[in-house]
């Protein structure tokens, strides 16, 4: 039952994204102004948001104003320009102009590239070695450059398109990776600056196809599974406001970004209790293990190079969700500063999650059980190959959630006959699966009952041996990260290592501070030497945890344009300040890491794998917050 599918805005809302009429008076400012030219691009518009103190200080009727930032790329120039845009006042702002940085790769750009390298007279002698004679069934993926210290990567605007042929126009062209072929493109001029042909490796020939039609015998023995909510779901949804249950907070998108959420508060004893003011994800990042040719290049950050939320899918009813079920649309401009829709980019429903709480009281047979359901806001996008499903959930007892869901398709490698790969495995004969990690950095801006909160590290440690006869006993030993440098932090399996954000001004029932807790899942550290490009590039992923003080323009964990940097911005730059960040406004920075040897069982398509985290409230409420929830109306009874 789909209940809606809107727009995603609120009328009035200070963080409701930018409405269609909204980016089409932005780009008109925009090209109206007198350095605007014909050849500049429109990488992105989204809202620029107010000041945090103006967004918690809002009521409905109280005018903010509205203002959008711009990121225009000068295809004649190379520069980069950062531009804000008052929509109270029609005005341009501010304009800043970047040189020698790249932003994002653009939708449109992906198509061009695609045009381009097939017209390019080498590419199509290089195909014709390798015996394909016709272009349309090729795949061009345009993988960003990275950045390994050549001047073209400093003066130009790079991609190093990777490409695989279908055998149909409908068939799975992964499985068929033309090898030892690289196409080198300048995307500002959208030409072809080389093709480097590094030896004819015959093609796999063995299909991957996976879709409906080529399936021969589906499973007969599924019988059907109805989730019914005859009288709605228990959410409501105003505009970018959401409210379920005694959660409250707002669903925001950004064209980097995707989903965005804000001011996450919960309700107690008839008070709105602030808990997040924004999360979001912050970058992601894919290094690939293999140093052959074709791959050592692939380190995709995919938020900072290509755009998370322009590359959202447009969910389906009854696959994507299920239930009584809101969707939003996501509103943002193509390059050339057209609005585009994204319809359905984020789905909003209920899910049953069992057993809640249970005790059965074995003297009295009294038996007491309530269970679980969840919130959950959702949003997919897909990276050439890979799907990336990101999800918020937000639980009765308080336990915030955020998990992101890898599918799709593995980045595929060809393989001369009789060939073993020393950094891949084997799918198919002739093909292969590099190993390669994802990196998640999700940015929490923390405001555990206000905005000066503190971060404690908790260890699990043995107690001393003199207060330890029988070897039983462990403490907990508690650790406040005082600044930025002591808070680039570590997991440790040995200790049972989490932190926990504090309020040391807001206190429990016991007298201690209250707090939410981090607690980590599945995670790794990256296998690239530091002295790799990737490391350069990536040095967030050195740590799992980085706290810092709260800073507007500091946003992405890897800087604000990734794409071609030689590395040395975002986390690891600002850190070098080593502000105070005890008892302030602090934003937490978690890092999580995939770790991906690709099996048999991943292709052609792979079963979903899952990666998170949640925040749990330690000491936050005086008693279990969901005793309140009622029992089942179809609970059993013993």
């Amino acid at each position: 039952m789909v209940l809606a599918s809107t727009e995603l805005k609120s009328v009035g809302d200070p963080l409701a994204p930018l409405a269609p009429r909204e980016l089409e008076r932005v780009v008109s400012i925009v090209k109206s102004a007198e350095w605007y030219h014909s050849g500049m691009r429109f990488v992105s518009v989204s809202l620029k948001e107010p000041r945090k103190e103006d967004v918690l200080s809002w009521s409905p009727g109280k005018m903010i104003d509205r203002e959008a930032k711009v990121i225009l790329l000068d295809n004649l120039s190379g520069d980069t320009h950062e531009v804000v845009v008052s929509l109270t006042g029609g005005v341009v702002v501010s304009s800043n102009v970047r040189k020698h940085v790249q932003p994002p790769i653009m939708l449109d750009e992906f198509y061009e590239c695609e045009r381009a390298v097939k017209q390019d007279h080498r590419f199509l002698e290089a195909l014709r070695r390798r015996g394909i004679t016709d272009p349309s069934l090729v795949m061009v993926d345009p993988w960003s450059a990275g950045n390994f210290g050549s001047e073209e990567e400093n003066t130009r605007r790079l991609s190093r398109a990777l490409c695989w042929y279908r055998t149909t126009p409908d068939d799975n062209g992964y499985a068929h990776p033309i090898e030892g072929l690289v196409v080198v493109v300048d995307l500002n001029k959208m030409e072809v600056i080389r093709v480097e042909d590094y030896g004819v490796i015959p093609l796999a020939d063995e299909p991957g196809n996976y879709s409906g039609k080529y399936i021969k015998d589906f499973r007969d023995d599924l019988k059907p599974i109805q989730i019914l909510q005859p009288d709605g779901p228990s959410y409501v949804l105003d505009g970018n406001r959401l409210k379920w249950q005694k959660w409250s907070l707002r669903i925001g998108f950004t064209p980097r970004e995707g989903l965005v959420i804000y001011t996450v508060c919960y309700e107690d004893a008839g008070k709105e209790r602030p808990i997040l003011y924004r999360g979001s994800l912050s970058e992601m990042v894919v290094p690939y293990g293999d140093p052959a040719p074709t791959q050592y290049t692939k380190s995709a950050f995919d938020a900072g190079e290509y755009g998370i939320g322009m590359l959202a899918n447009s969910l389906q009813y009854g696959c994507d969700c299920i239930g009584a079920v809101s969707y939003l649309d996501a509103h943002m401009t193509n390059s050339r500063g057209e609005v585009i829709c994204i319809p359905n980019a984020i789905c909003i429903h209920e899910e049953d999650t069992g057993m809640l709480w249970k005790h059965t009281d074995w003297r009295t047979g009294e038996v007491e059980i309530r269970r679980g359901r969840r919130l959950v806001v959702s949003s997919i996008s897909t990276v050439a190959n890979y799907e990336y499903g990101f999800y918020w959930y937000f639980y009765q007892d308080g336990t915030i959630q955020y998990e992101v869901k890898l599918t799709g398709i593995v980045s595929t490698a060809g393989i001369a006959d009789g060939e073993t790969p020393r950094y891949g495995t084997v799918l198919a004969k002739r093909m292969y699966a590099p190993y390669h990690q994802h990196f998640f950095n999700v940015r929490l801006d923390m405001m555990i009952d206000g905005l000066e909160n503190t971060v404690v590290e908790v260890d699990t440690v043995p107690e001393e041996s003199d207060r330890n006869p029988y070897g039983n006993a462990f403490v907990t030993k508690s650790t406040v990260l005082r600044n930025e440098s002591e808070a680039k932090r570590r997991l440790r399996i040995e200790s049972a290592r989490y932190w926990k954000i504090i309020n040391q001004r807001s206190f429990n029932k016991t007298g201690q501070p209250v707090g939410y807790k981090l607690v980590p899942g599945e995670n790794c550290l990256p296998f690239a030497s530091e002295t790799s490009s990737f490391a350069k590039r990536a040095e967030f992923t050195a740590y799992h945890l980085w706290v810092t003080k709260y800073n507007e323009n500091e946003m992405h964990a890897a800087g604000d344009y990734p794409n071609q940097n030689p590395g040395g911005g975002g986390l690891a730059e600002w850190t070098h300040r080593n502000e105070r960040i005890e008892d302030t406004d602090v934003v937490v920075w978690y890092t999580m890491g995939h770790h991906h040897v690709p099996r048999l069982e991943d292709w052609p398509v792979m079963p979903t794998a899952t990666i998170g985290f949640a925040l749990k409230p330690v000491g936050f409420f005086d008693a279990n917050p969901a005793l309140d929830v009622p029992p089942s109306e179809s609970e059993c009874s013993i």
